[in-house]
Order: structure tokens, then C-alpha cells, then sequence
């Protein structure tokens, strides 16, 4: 089994851990019908309209 030769600093240890370097917050558009934020290539969960027309009838 492989035994480094040296230590590691703590420094260089975390920056390889740190899962916040490795995030992207995800993208979002603006929906065509009702201009409510929501995610790409999806219906909006506002007014349920994709592309145009009406996919979803929302109970209000």
C-alpha cells in the first residue's frame, strides 16, 4: 500500500475537502407566460405553461 513520504499541510488538505469550490448554484430563467423564476427546460410551477402552452392545470 502507498505511504506518502511527507505531510500534507492542513491548508492543502481542506482545499481538497472543501465540497464549496465543487457547488454551482443552479441556473435559472424567467418564465414566458407569468415572468416567475424557475429552472430550465421545465414547466414553471407557477402557472404550469412549457414553451407557450398550458401542460399542467394547477389547482388554486
Amino acid at each position: 500500500m502507498a505511504v506518502p513520504k511527507r505531510k500534507h499541510s492542513r491548508a492543502r488538505r481542506d482545499t481538497r475537502r472543501s465540497a464549496v469550490t465543487k457547488l454551482t448554484p443552479p441556473a435559472f430563467s424567467s418564465c414566458d407566460n407569468c415572468n416567475e423564476l424557475k429552472l430550465p427546460h421545465r414547466v414553471c410551477t407557477a402557472c404550469g405553461f412549457y414553451k407557450g402552452k398550458e401542460v399542467l392545470v394547477l389547482q388554486d
